[in-house]
């Protein structure tokens, strides 16, 4: 069933929000209502974000343990920070693969509320200064203009959690169809990888020599793909080759039998990650 995702600074009550959503659930319906956080995995938040590599492992775990639940009759709230768009996207693109409706709460602060309700935390559940000041910088905040943080509920520290619209945004409303970048198909191709690596790599060298001669609003047309890049901004190669990376890890577990339609759904992922 739908997936709740909780979005905020640290520090900025997602755990009492998510526990408050989970007691609800729990008492309007009849429904497995699952909290998946931090906590819950026994993360330890200072050793893991103090390392972009454990950070990168960390959020894979708790998309894996999302994938885990979710599903038509089950509740699931992820109770973590889920500050980068590019993660919530995967997120719903899990979503559509699953075909369950999903929503994000954001618990708005400001940066100095937060540090202050860090600081009168116990110390073992204090975020160290230098890491509370990273995540606060790196924040990307929900936009509900996309589809990936759409419904989206912005919630301040003194509001009434609005328990019934929330409610109403993930049981009547319908969920996402799939579509081919997400609906799951066996892997019957066997140059699939093959063509998903040089199909990828293609495109960001063709990105790449067309920033030398392009401006910011351009549309970059690349190597088998009807559609353009849409690039609002210069992108480095070090970006283009995460974004790369990222693309290759759901291809692999989401194949398609249509090799020739890689380089269209690579240029969508694309246009959502450099939004």
């Amino acid at each position: 069933m739908p997936l709740v995702v909780m979005c905020g600074y640290p520090c900025s009550g997602k755990t009492r929000r998510a526990e408050e959503l989970k007691a609800h659930f729990e008492k309007s319906t009849d429904r497995q209502v699952y909290s998946v956080g931090d906590g819950a995995l026994g993360l330890d938040r200072n050793s893991v974000y103090a390392d972009s590599q454990k950070e990168k492992e960390a959020r894979a775990s708790l998309k894996a343990e999302v994938e885990r639940k979710v599903n038509k009759d089950n509740i699931v709230i992820l109770d973590s920070l889920n500050y980068i768009k590019g993660y919530r996207y995967e997120l719903f693109c899990l979503t559509k693969h699953t075909q369950t409706p999903h929503c994000l709460v954001h618990c708005l602060t400001s940066g100095e509320e937060s540090s202050l309700w860090n600081r009168n935390r116990e110390s073992a559940e204090q975020y160290g200064q230098d890491i509370f000041d990273a995540l606060v910088k790196r924040f990307e905040a929900p936009d509900s203009r996309n589809r990936w943080d759409s419904p989206l509920f912005t919630v301040l520290k003194d509001d009434i959690l609005p328990l019934d619209d929330i409610s109403d945004a993930l049981f009547k409303r319908k969920a996402p169809p799939p579509n081919q970048s997400t609906q799951s198909q066996p892997l019957s191709s066997t140059n699939f990888l093959y063509e998903l690596d040089k199909t990828t790599q293609d495109v960001l060298m063709a990105i790449f020599n067309a920033q030398k001669t392009s401006v910011p609003g351009d549309l970059i047309p690349v190597p088998g793909a009807t559609e353009k890049v849409a690039l609002t901004r210069s992108v480095n190669m070090a970006e283009l080759r995460k974004l790369r990376r990222q693309f290759i890890s759901y291809s692999k577990m989401h194949p398609t039998e249509n090799t020739s339609q890689i380089a269209n759904m690579f240029v969508q992922y694309l246009n959502k990650g450099l939004h």
